[in-house]
């Protein structure tokens, strides 16, 4: 068993999984296994299937071939111009496995054979020191894969560690080759960071390197001004979601992705109505549209969260729209319920008509159904009416005629 689990079990912590690296190729793990599947292109793993549960396994890899190798080992790995690795299935033995893996808390091997764990980075005096260090020169190896800079970013969050100052500098300088990643790569590693019950922190610290604005080039320029209500509004979903998580409630990406992305909405919504001339209706589904699309440039959101964060965010246009049965209808959209909460996070930055509207559908739900007529016909009284019902009989004489 290597990496997180031998990592996690040092500290005191409970592993969510394990995995198993060895000198098996993965063709050879699959021979030995009926319920095994290989997967990936840039890295070759095995995925042992044992009921619910996967078993990664990985061959022990090894160092890059050089130019004055044949072209059948050239082949197995290649790189980009920015030296990010592309494709990488140069197999090998333990030792050099151990000098190709990120940081030296994951480069621990433990036996089951006598029960003994290899150590070839020194990553128990890490544990030990609570210290997240790159193996290696990490310049060369962020560039391998800017997605380590994430990681780092992330364990030292999750474990209650500190960057080392060697495997911290170079990341304010290279944080911008996280444009270099595949999309898709983004999301998985984005939800990773952010829904870990520990978001807040981890936001704090990706801001600190500049990484968080690689993630969300729309967002990041709104955050730059100390205690604006962008800022606030971010920390306090982060914080409230981190609550939920840490009090085993559900939480859906898409909630994180609308209100991450909500502000750029706003802000690309004004730009259409000023620019284009649009009314504010036409102009929030146009920016609707483009904030996702731009955003999905650098994060592949899944359609089926995109599908929820554009009802919550059209739902914000709905929610002060209560005359007639439109209320009661609200409240059984699937919807509402994030809607809502999302709407009550907004009230609480900005204040004013948001929080008497919060309030009011605070109020609402809580009532029995007699008390929410009541609630209704004092808000049309107090609008003066509400909008005018159209008459049964506009255009028909009356019968009396």
């Amino acid at each position: 068993m290597v990496g997180g689990c031998v990592r996690d079990i040092l500290l005191g912590k409970k592993p969510k999984d394990f995995d198993v690296t060895t000198n098996a190729t993965p063709e050879q793990v699959k021979e030995l296994f009926r319920n095994c599947r290989l997967i990936g292109r840039r890295f070759r793993l095995a995925h042992v299937v044992f009921g619910r549960e996967i078993i990664e396994v990985a061959t022990f890899r090894g160092h890059h071939p050089s130019q004055d190798d044949n072209a059948e080992e050239q082949n197995l790995s290649k790189q980009s111009d920015h030296g990010q690795l592309l494709r990488d299935n140069v197999f090998g033995s333990i030792e050099e496995d151990a000098e190709r893996r990120d940081f030296t808390v994951n480069a621990m091997y433990y036996n089951i054979a006598d029960f003994s764990i290899h150590d070839f980075a020194q990553g128990m005096q890490a544990v030990k020191n609570r210290e997240i260090s790159m193996i290696g020169d990490p310049a060369t190896r962020y560039r391998e894969d800017p997605v380590r800079m994430l990681r780092a970013v992330r364990f030292a969050v999750k474990l209650g560690m500190k960057i080392s100052p060697e495997t911290a500098k170079p990341m304010y300088e290279l944080a911008p080759l996280m444009a270099n990643i595949p999309p898709a790569r983004l999301f998985e590693e984005v939800l990773k960071l952010l829904l870990s019950g520990q978001g807040l922190e981890t936001y704090k610290l990706l801001n600190e390197f500049n990484l968080f604005e690689q993630l969300f080039p729309q967002l990041g320029p709104l955050l730059k001004t100390q205690n604006s209500r962008e800022l606030a509004f971010i920390e306090q979903v982060l914080m409230n979601t981190d609550n939920r998580i840490n009090s085993d409630m559900k939480v859906t990406p898409a909630f994180i992705f609308a209100a991450l992305l909500w502000y750029p909405l706003e802000e690309r919504c004004q730009q259409h109505m000023v620019e284009g001339g649009l009314n504010h209706f036409d102009a929030f589904n146009l920016a609707l549209s483009d904030v996702l699309h731009r955003q999905i440039q650098r994060i592949m959101i899944p359609k089926r969260f995109t599908i929820t964060v554009r009802e919550i965010w059209q739902l914000q246009q709905r929610l002060p729209k209560r005359y007639g049965r439109r209320a009661l209808q609200m409240l059984e959209h699937p919807k509402f319920r994030a809607a809502y909460d999302f709407l009550l996070i907004r009230a609480q930055i900005e204040g004013g008509e948001l929080l008497t509207l919060a309030q009011w559908w605070t109020d609402f739900q809580n009532v029995d159904p007699e008390e929410r007529q009541t609630m209704m016909k004092a808000l049309r009284e107090k609008e003066g009416g509400g909008p005018k019902r159209r008459s049964r009989y506009r255009g028909k004489k009356k019968a009396t005629e």
